[in-house]
């Protein structure tokens, strides 16, 4: 593997302990991102560090505070900072177990690989996997990734281990504030969720991300393309708005039936449209 480690340490789980490192599971490298320029001169945009009046600021006369009123600040140094984190920078201490249902999903955040270091590492590596897999729990911990001290949650993932950074119970707000309008004993028809269970079945099957197109992302391609091909743009069009509901068992009877002809169409598989690159103007993939 010639991918950089994000971070490089230990793992350790009571006195077994071994070297490992993370490479973050997920990536935004394909995406396209926009920058501001100046549309006269074509020259990017680069901000700077002003004050209040505009004035510049040079980087080793910036701090941080906490603003406790307006214009009022607690001033907060970097040194006061390293001493809060924890007294291991470079260790993730498993001092935890627990079912991974018990975990709510709101509480999951960042999702990382977590390879073994070096040859030496493999056998407790694999042990705590193993163990993992068999009892059918996951492993928590701490970590300071980024100079933040997070949560952390370990559990097997094919033949290695992932590692899935968790929220703060501050950090998520409590659904009881929102839900707080929603009848807990409100009765619904028999029918109805018959029906609405039924159109869930025809609906279901293996999760496949690949299916999930991100239109946004896709446009901005075919905006770039055209406008670097200097041809026009070709956008999907938008599907028609939907019907507003006026009766849920009609609207549900109407999926059903849409959900079934769906179905049966599905087995016809179109050919692909061939995709041709110009070997003279660049083209974003």
């Amino acid at each position: 593997m010639t991918e950089r480690a994000f971070w490089s340490g230990h793992m350790r789980l009571s006195l077994v302990t071994f070297p490992i490192r993370l490479f973050p599971a997920t990536s935004a490298r394909d995406k396209i991102v926009l920058h501001k320029y100046d549309r006269d001169s074509g020259q990017r945009i680069r901000y700077q560090n002003v004050d209040e009046k505009g004035e510049p600021v040079d980087p080793e006369d910036i701090i941080r505070g906490y603003e406790y009123e307006k214009g009022s600040f607690v001033p907060i140094e970097d040194q006061e900072i390293d001493n809060l984190k924890l007294e291991s920078k470079h260790t993730i201490e498993l001092v935890h177990f627990t079912d991974l249902a018990s975990i709510d999903s709101i509480y999951f955040d960042a999702p990382y690989y977590v390879v073994p270091d070096g040859d030496i590492a493999q056998e407790a590596y694999l042990t705590l996997r193993d163990a993992l897999r068999m009892s059918r729990k996951v492993a928590l911990g701490q970590i300071v990734l980024r100079d933040k001290e997070r949560i952390v949650a370990i559990k097997p993932c094919g033949k290695g281990l992932l590692m899935e950074t968790l929220r703060y119970a501050y950090e998520v707000r409590q659904a009881e504030d929102y839900f707080d309008g929603i009848d807990p004993d409100a009765e619904i028809d028999d029918e109805q969720l018959a029906l609405a269970e039924e159109l869930i079945n025809r609906k279901t099957a293996k999760f496949d991300p690949r299916k999930f197109k991100d239109v946004y992302q896709e446009g901005l391609k075919e905006i770039v393309n055209a406008k670097l091909g200097k041809r026009p743009v070709r956008l999907k069009k938008e599907p028609a708005a939907p019907e507003k509901v006026t009766n849920i068992m009609d609207a549900l009877r109407r999926s059903l039936k849409q959900a079934s002809s769906s179905s049966h169409s599905g087995s016809d598989k179109r050919k692909p449209i061939r995709k041709t690159r110009s070997t003279k103007q660049k083209t974003v993939v």
